[in-house]
């Protein structure tokens, strides 16, 4: 693969893989380190070429177009986290094939770099797999959010999987232990979520009218202690759909350092509970190039495993 380097031109051909992707997403991509208003200012200013002609920020790339980028100088500063961090990282893989990676995500570890993070999921595995032409989130999940989280190694699965989630067809089952004691089998919650964002670029989610539909269907799995362990089966994907939800009806999740019951959370910290207790269990979908129905499951990590056989005897204060 061509690499970019602040002395020399960088000449691209497009393959297949980058297709109909918009080459300001494909630049930022590619230029990591590069503030987002200098991709802009090179491409209002001519600097980057498709076939020796200028573009503009919304042109998407055609197989076979001849990307021309400028020299450029990418910060790369000594010690930079993301290097040390992706070094370390092992990611346990649930499944792999030449369209799909799917890992198991340890809680603590965004996705992807911003707000604060330095590095996430993604920018590691692009640096522990600098062969891999292509290789994107799917989704995301929380940062103190465990469990199933698939990536495309191609943008066709990718294109086809965001089809399947648009269209309702993807199945997402999380495992969740709340404070109180759930009461029903079975609950369909339908409430909107309105998102703000702070100043300082931290989201924050509640319901309100004016918000996007959000639904969850939530199971009772069984009661732990004064605790319930629930599914929740997410319908939509609203950011903290979840941990909102839940803490509107009055059954905060345990752990939950932005919704939950900051008491308890102190109370649970000191029982060995660290943790948000919500894990992306089971992730169903049709298979981007076979179509066929496939599912990947993440087991309960040991921590939250841990934690119920605990809390089986704790009695309500």
């Amino acid at each position: 693969m061509n690499k970019l380097s602040k002395d020399s031109t960088l000449r691209q051909p497009i393959g297949e893989d980058s297709a109909g992707q918009r080459i300001d997403n494909y630049l930022m991509r590619r230029l990591k380190g590069v503030p987002k208003s200098h991709v802009y200012r090179i491409l209002r200013s001519g600097e980057v070429r498709v076939n020796s002609r200028r573009i503009g920020p919304d042109y998407r790339l055609q197989p076979g177009d001849e990307l021309r980028i400028p020299p450029i100088r990418v910060a790369q500063p000594a010690g930079r986290p993301a290097v040390a961090a992706s070094a370390t990282f092992s990611p346990v893989v649930l499944f792999e094939d030449e369209a799909l990676l799917v890992i198991d995500k340890p809680a603590g570890l965004a996705v992807h770099g911003g707000s604060g993070v330095s590095f996430g999921v993604i920018e590691a595995l692009r640096q522990c797999r600098p062969g891999h032409a292509f290789l994107e989130l799917v989704h995301r999940i929380d940062r103190e959010t465990s469990g199933v989280l698939m990536l495309a190694k191609k943008r066709a699965a990718l294109v086809e999987l965001h089809r399947q989630m648009q269209a309702g067809e993807v199945s997402k089952h999380y495992v969740t232990l709340v404070k109180g004691g759930w009461k029903e089998r079975k609950r369909v919650v339908d409430l909107p979520l309105e998102k703000k964002v702070r100043a300082s670029g931290e989201r924050k989610v509640n319901v309100g009218p004016a918000g996007n539909a959000a639904v969850t269907i939530f199971r009772l799995e069984r009661r732990v202690g004064p605790y319930s362990l629930l599914d929740a089966e997410l319908k939509t994907g609203r950011t903290h759909q979840i941990r909102v939800h839940l803490a509107h009806l009055g059954y905060p999740i345990l752990g939950d350092d932005k919704y939950g019951d900051f008491a308890l959370n102190k109370t649970l910290s000191k029982q060995g509970l660290r943790r948000m207790f919500l894990h992306s269990a089971r992730i169903g979908i049709r298979h981007p190039v076979s179509g066929e129905k496939v599912h990947f499951e993440a087991p309960l990590p040991p921590e939250l495993a841990a934690f119920i056989e605990s809390a089986r005897g704790v009695r309500v204060p």
